[in-house]
């Protein structure tokens, strides 16, 4: 995978952090996205000091124009694109169906499922137009949720929602573009350690000890779990796979 060139969004944090650093041990190049210029640029920096390389872009998943600048960003640095993990992601406020406003319910859809697509729309392109697709193959990853697939008492209507709407947009896209060379999966991670958690982390073990229970495994999932999920999904590993939606969940889905 050395050389090879990856866009990952939402990657100042979490999930989208530990897939930056990941990928790039394996020496691919990475190109990251985010709304947070400082984090962003300090992220580029650790992973250039452990002999990685990268450059961040500044990104709002509700801005097209922001999203076609940074897919163009990355032909103009690197010359290609062979790899994306489309990360970002909003889990907006909890408020039951018949209370929830339209503002919440545009901007959850606005950047997990509209913000999506356009990634999706320039990603494809660039890999057909850059030449990646025909030299061994492309491949994206949309992170989606244990909640794509069911609905759940501690999520909103929104979310659940744009996580289902994910992974259709992952299987419709796989099957489009499967004789084009571009491989096209999902991973649906469950409550996993991250900024969302931080919060309610900080209330104390008690309320640790109950967030542990949501995942059978008994314990929350590692960002670094869900970015080796990704990377194996891009990797030669997975060359049959495409239109796929990969739990990491401790075994939630296995109750159902």
């Amino acid at each position: 995978m050395t050389e090879k060139v990856a866009i990952i969004t939402g990657a100042t944090a979490g999930i989208g952090e530990a897939t930056a650093r990941r990928f790039a041990r394996e020496g691919i190049r990475v190109v990251l996205a985010g709304r947070r210029q400082a984090q962003g640029q300090q992220l580029v920096d650790s992973i250039r000091a452990e002999g990685g390389e990268g450059i961040f872009v500044a990104a709002d998943m509700l801005s097209e124009a922001d999203i076609r600048a940074l897919v163009d960003k990355a032909l103009e640095h690197y010359g290609r694109l062979d790899y994306a993990v489309n990360n970002a992601g909003v889990p907006g406020t909890a408020e039951p169906l018949h209370d929830f406003s339209n503002a919440n319910w545009e901007q959850v859809i606005g950047v997990n499922l509209t913000g999506l697509f356009l990634c999706l729309k320039y990603q494809v392109a660039a890999m057909l137009d850059s030449g990646a697709s025909s030299e061994g193959g492309a491949a994206i990853v949309n992170i989606a949720s244990s909640l794509g697939q069911r609905g759940s008492a501690l999520s909103n209507i929104a979310y659940t929602a744009s996580k289902h709407g994910v992974i259709g947009l992952t299987r419709q896209a796989a099957v489009e573009y499967v004789q084009r060379n571009i491989r096209i999966n999902a991973v649906c991670p469950g409550a996993t350690r991250t900024e969302l958690l931080a919060p309610l982390l900080a209330m104390g073990p008690e309320v640790e000890a109950e967030l542990n229970t949501i995942n059978p495994i008994g314990r929350l999932i590692e960002p670094d779990e869900v970015a080796a999920a990704a990377l194996f999904l891009c990797s030669t590993g997975a060359s049959g796979i495409t239109g796929h939606s990969l739990p990491v969940e401790g075994g939630q889905l296995a109750k159902l």
